[in-house]
């Protein structure tokens, strides 16, 4: 089984009897699983170990390639293992932290060999095929050739019974557990083309022996059926490789999360003059270890801090779109980047208990929830393939029994099983899927998970993010006004003037909008930061020099500044989530030096108010989605005030405010367990766990690595327009799925009886089905013709 030397993934619960009283512990193991070919292995791994005594259930998520299983504590992994192993398939350890070795586990079944890329045998089993098929494509054009029987066999067979070995093993091993799947239509299909192909071969090597010509088609010539085998084979690995990298792409969500956490740490050892600070792996950080975050650094574990102060933005964990100030006492939280001072915090929490290691395991619980990929095709081929089996069977012994000879009910039989190849239904969702993807792709929508391709058809609810989706996600002067007397030209120069040295994010906000006014800043003379306060200096503003402060409500009332008219504005727009930062001057008698001007009476001069502006084309993206029928929610941390604010501009149906990462996706999972279908619009670290617990997540590429590869469609221009466009071309190619798969089975639902009546034959039945593959590609085509909504 190749099972590693760590100890599996486990946890203790406490599992309740009817009465609601605890009657056993239960603790939950994790497995990974390796042999999985389709959706209908996953039903005969689950069941396999349900069949365990003690286990209480069990789940397997083919696009993790985990099972997670509820048992007693006397259930081990070794039992569990056996179980699995038992039903055909592998099972390994999953260690507790996903590393690479996990991720290389989790990608294993999809490795193709030592050393081989993984599109490897798609493309040498397509070159091998292509001469085969190549020459049929002429025959409409009266050019009637292809290789010689020979080459045929010689072209076939690695393709078959090498590149091909996979869905033979996989189909016997659902025929001997009694149920069908695709991979055995593949290998019946297949192998009765290639047998036929011996069969037609030997029987024209003796007619030409004996001195009669062969029996062909094309004037004589022996048409055999081993570029049919080919085919389906080729265009089936094609459908496997796509799904196997959208397996594959569920863990860079964990690996991104993991990679936010800093290596080393900085720890403090000693005290006084003898103290010093060691850098240590944060591994070995413990709790009550003091760390010493330097300014740009991201903080290594959660805690409190000691000394120092500084703006610290936690934008990643708590989705608060601007740095809050943190100081002796306050609660600081591990993946958050320190602003500008230096911070010496004590560890209250490391490891697996840190917030960040909660949002992992969060994702981590949420991807093992997702719902199975489709099951469509392999639930039908299920009865399919009893049916197919049972009619060919009937019709072999139907002729034989009328008279017409061995070799004649053969080949009926055998034309049965070709024109009942699932070459057709092989092809339906990939071929769609690829050209929805391409069209996509180009109108700026990245579909890296095919199932939310297939998933975002269903959509009913879509639920945003605030900061930095519908927002830009940059503090800005969203409010600026003047006192009597002033004008906000006086008011945003001399704003300006204080901030054009200062790197913290409102100072940004302020010479962002003096550069778009085109403002002339002055230069400021003694200018320094009041800790906790705000800013001030002398400058020359308008011809009058002075003093000027700029800060916050507090300092106005230390400083015993008046607020006058301005205080009810600040109100309000405090009350919309808004950070307001008051303006104040003091001036001196004409010829007063700078030291008497200091002594002066302050005077409220203005008043800003700071927020996260909203997106331009964000009531145009409300206003599509509404048009498609679809209700719209906003999920946020930020305040309630800032929250309504938004959702009252933007036209939202819903407002959730002041939530953390874990609330989020408790209130998809609520919208989910009401009926919704629901996907999820967002761009932090904050999002990651509502990402992936919605049906379908969507992120913006502007935001972090960790919301785009935890959700399955990121919209690479931003433009959150762009999530009407991807449910749009998820309905669309769900639709040609849908068709796809209609005339696929039309072909075999017509097909099927014609040949058993002996009306087409092995040649016909061929065409029939190389037809219905044509007719599929072409319908799915049509979707490159689709652009998308675009601005308006």
């Amino acid at each position: 089984m190749g099972m590693r030397h760590t100890r599996p993934m486990s946890h203790t619960a406490t599992a309740s009897s009817p009465d609601g009283s605890a009657s056993a512990d239960l603790h939950t193991l994790q497995l990974q699983i390796g042999g999985m070919t389709c959706t209908a292995c996953v039903a005969r791994v689950e069941k396999a170990l349900k069949k365990v005594p003690g286990v209480q259930s069990a789940s397997v998520n083919p696009a993790t390639e985990r099972a997670q299983v509820q048992a007693t504590a006397g259930v081990s992994f070794a039992t569990l293992a056996a179980a699995v192993v038992k039903a055909g398939y592998e099972a390994r350890v999953v260690p507790d932290e996903l590393g690479a070795d996990a991720a290389d586990a989790a990608g294993s079944a999809a490795t193709p060999g030592p050393g081989w890329p993984e599109w490897a045998p798609v493309l040498a089993s397509a070159l091998l095929t292509l001469p085969m098929v190549g020459p049929m494509l002429l025959w409409p054009l009266g050019l009637h050739w292809m290789p010689s029987p020979w080459w045929q066999f010689v072209l076939a067979t690695p393709v078959l019974l090498g590149f091909g070995l996979r869905f033979h093993v996989a189909g016997f091993k659902a025929l001997r557990n009694g149920s069908g799947n695709m991979d055995l239509l593949v290998s019946l299909g297949t192998l009765a083309a290639y047998g036929l192909s011996l069969w037609l071969w030997w029987r024209h090597g003796q007619a030409q022996q004996a001195g009669h010509p062969g029996h062909g088609a094309h004037g004589g010539a022996l048409h055999l059926y081993f570029e049919a085998s080919a085919s389906v084979i080729t265009l089936v690995l094609l459908g496997k490789w796509l799904e196997a990298r959208a397996r594959r792409q569920t863990t860079d969500a964990i690996r991104a999360l993991q990679a936010l956490r800093p290596g080393l740490a900085r720890v403090r050892v000693g005290t006084g003059a003898a103290a010093q600070e060691l850098e240590v792996p944060v591994a070995q950080v413990a709790v009550g270890d003091v760390v010493v975050v330097r300014p740009g650094e991201r903080l290594p574990v959660d805690g409190r801090v000691l000394e120092g102060r500084s703006h610290v933005d936690e934008s990643l964990i708590t989705g608060e779109s601007l740095p809050v100030l943190r100081e002796v006492g306050a609660h600081v939280t591990g993946g958050a980047i320190n602003g500008e001072g230096v911070l010496v915090v004590r560890t209250d929490s490391v490891g697996a208990e840190t917030t960040l290691a909660r949002i992992i395991r969060m994702v981590e619980n949420a991807q093992m929830a997702k719902a199975p990929i489709q099951r469509l095709v392999d639930q039908v081929s299920a009865v399919f393939v009893p049916v197919v089996l049972g009619v060919a069977v009937l019709t072999g012994l139907a002729w034989a029994w009328q008279g017409a000879g061995l070799e004649a009910a053969l080949i009926h039989a055998v034309t049965v099983m070709v024109i009942a190849c699932p070459c057709a239904l092989g092809l339906a969702t990939p071929t769609a899927i690829m050209v929805g993807t391409g069209a996509a792709a180009r109108q700026g929508i990245l579909i890296k998970d095919v199932a939310a391709l297939e998933q975002a058809h269903r959509v009913t609810t879509v639920a945003f993010d605030k900061t930095g989706t519908l927002t830009v996600g940059q503090p800005a002067v969203v409010h600026l006004a003047a006192a009597a007397g002033h004008d906000e030209g006086e008011v945003l120069q001399a704003a300006a003037a204080l901030q054009q040295h200062s790197d913290h994010p409102l100072a940004r906000a302020v010479r962002t909008r003096a550069q778009a006014q085109h403002t002339e800043v002055p230069p400021l003379d003694d200018g320094q930061a009041v800790p906790g306060r705000g800013v001030q200096g002398l400058a020359t503003v308008q011809g009058q020099r002075a003093w000027w402060g700029l800060g916050s409500a507090r300092w106005l009332r230390e400083l015993q500044a008046e607020p006058g008219p301005l205080a009810a504005l600040a109100e309000a727009w405090q009350a919309e989530g808004c950070s307001v930062s008051w303006l104040v001057r003091r001036t001196g008698q004409p010829g007063a030096s700078d030291s008497a001007m200091s002594s002066a009476p302050p005077e409220v001069i203005g008043l800003l108010a700071f927020g996260d502006a909203l997106k331009p084309e964000a009531a145009d993206a409300v206003a599509r989605l509404k048009a498609l029928g679809l209700r719209t929610v906003m999920l946020t941390g930020d305040n309630r005030g800032s929250g309504l604010a938004v959702g009252r501009q933007l036209g939202l149906d819903e407002v959730q405010a002041e939530l953390l990462p874990g609330d989020k996706a408790d209130v998809i999972t609520a919208l989910r367990q009401q009926g919704q279908v629901v996907a999820m619009v967002g761009d932090g670290l904050n999002d990651a766990p509502s990402l992936v617990a919605a049906d379908v997540g969507l992120s913006m590429s502007t935001g972090t690595d960790v919301a785009m590869e935890a959700a399955g469609i990121t919209l690479m221009r931003g433009d959150v327009r762009l999530v009407a466009d991807a449910i749009d071309i998820s309905r669309r190619t769900h639709q040609k799925i849908r068709q796809g798969l209609f005339w696929a089975f039309a072909y075999n639902v017509l097909g099927i009886p014609l040949a058993a009546l002996g009306m087409l034959s092995p040649v016909m039945a061929g065409a029939a089905m190389a037809f219905s593959s044509v007719s599929v590609v072409s319908n799915a085509l049509l979707l490159r013709r689709w652009k998308g909504s675009g601005p308006r």
